[in-house]
């Protein structure tokens, strides 16, 4: 019966929205503002997303990890890394050794370098890990003596490829035992010459440029290299908890006291901060369509009720409440809140998912206009101009464009649209209350 009292208001305000108004806005413009507000931050978004999460999971999966434990004998690392693996949240732990060290090319280029030394079946250990590193030349080779691997862009600096030799000394300090080697001009305490076995590729031009992989057996000959555990998670959301669980597991030990176990958070949080800070202040510039539309509804809006304070009047005297008429204009915001966001939502998500496809169709329209540019300036005797590319390689130090979907900021995307122009109607409508019908009705 409630549903048969009210089902005209739908009616009334589609009407009200297919028809437009007089002397105002069409609808239809505000419906495209929201569309283009939703699909640009769903689009804008997910760019953003795919290059923030891959260097994230760049630092988190590759040099971070999940979680740490250090300051432990190194008689007690099988132990240690026994009793972590048995905690149920925990996916992989993998011994390692670090340094700073100093690496030189054959041709005498050299860079600064963080050497990682880690077991020789790591990668089988850590599948995480396998899957964010990307082999160009070579492999994961470290189990035969003096073998390395390097960076991409740290072979390319040094002029290297794999069966090259580089030469390597600890900034730490000297290897020990070494001062006991032979000093020929060329060789002295505290270098060593490793041969290239891999080079690989991360994305992440830091990592790319200096680190360097040995085996753990040697990279505890050098000084500066202390024991750590690396602790990768099923789920690293979950540190505080699963940290706990690994403390419960170590207590029975008796230097518990001495070991540090910290968390990824611990690590780069300058720099995730400031990706995060970066992601809310884009996310608040966009938002700003949002409201720039939902001025121009609630003005829109208010132009309508005065336009129709006839019709409004009559459908007051014929038995429609306060709260009835104001609800066909807020009806009219909850169709053009509704179209408006679910078309940019469907755009939005059809153009993410393909990110790489709109932006080779994007560069090749405006490379078509600059090829007919070089052909008009050609018949001139004038230079020609570059092609065009959005994320030159050149520039950026990207292969494709990534993108990266998270549902929940989809759906707060979704909701800010369709809520900028609901509300800017219920406000709008509150002249509603204002508008009595004997007076609108006395000269009709």
């Amino acid at each position: 019966m409630k549903e048969n009292r009210f089902g005209w208001i739908g009616f009334v305000a589609g009407r009200y929205v297919r028809r437009g108004r007089k002397n105002s806005p069409s609808p239809f413009l505000a419906i495209l503002g929201i569309a283009t507000g939703v699909l640009a931050l769903i689009v804008i978004l997910a760019v953003m997303n795919g290059f923030q999460l891959g260097f994230i999971e760049s630092i988190l999966e590759i040099s971070s990890y999940h979680l740490r434990l250090e300051n432990f004998p190194p008689e007690k690392t099988a132990e240690l890394q026994e009793k972590i693996t048995a905690v149920s949240e925990v996916n992989a732990a993998v011994p390692f050794r670090e340094f700073q060290g100093l690496i030189r090319g054959s041709r005498g280029r050299q860079q600064a370098v963080l050497v990682r030394g880690l077991p020789s079946d790591a990668l089988e250990t850590d599948a995480a890990m396998n899957a964010k590193m990307e082999f160009e030349s070579g492999s994961f080779d470290i189990a035969e003596n003096h073998s390395i691997i390097l960076g991409s862009e740290l072979a390319r600096r040094l002029s290297v490829r794999p069966g090259d030799e580089v030469t390597l000394f600890s900034i730490s300090g000297l290897l020990s035992g070494a001062a006991d080697a032979e000093d020929d001009g060329e060789t002295q305490a505290g270098v060593f010459v490793f041969t290239v076995t891999g080079i690989f590729s991360t994305g992440f031009y830091e990592y790319d440029l200096g680190w360097g992989f040995i085996n753990i057996e040697e990279a505890a000959s050098f000084a500066g290299a202390p024991p750590a555990l690396g602790i990768k998670l099923k789920n690293r959301w979950q540190d505080k908890h699963t940290e706990g669980l690994i403390r419960s597991a170590l207590q029975d030990e008796k230097e518990i006291s001495e070991f540090k176990l910290s968390s990824w958070r611990d690590y780069n949080r300058a720099f995730f901060g400031a990706l995060r800070t970066e992601k809310l202040f884009m996310f608040l510039l966009v938002g700003l369509i949002f409201i720039v539309v939902g001025l121009n509804i609630f003005q829109a809006q208010r132009r309508s009720v005065l336009e129709r304070r006839e019709e409004i009047g009559l459908l007051r005297a014929v038995g429609g409440g306060d709260t009835a008429v104001r609800l066909i204009f807020v009806w009219d915001g909850v169709i053009i809140g509704l179209i408006g966001a679910g078309s940019g939502l469907g755009l939005g998500l059809l153009i993410a998912s393909n990110i790489s496809v709109f932006f080779t169709i994007l560069e090749g329209i405006v490379n078509f206009f600059i090829g007919i540019l070089n052909f008009i300036m050609g018949l001139f005797g004038s230079g020609s101009a570059e092609e065009f590319a959005i994320f030159s390689p050149a520039v950026f130090y990207i292969k494709g464009i990534p993108s990266r979907i998270i549902p929940h900021e989809v759906l707060l995307i979704f909701m800010f649209g369709f809520l900028s122009a609901l509300l800017a109607a219920w406000f709008a409508s509150g002249r509603m209350s204002r508008t009595r019908p004997a007076e609108v009705l006395r000269y009709e």
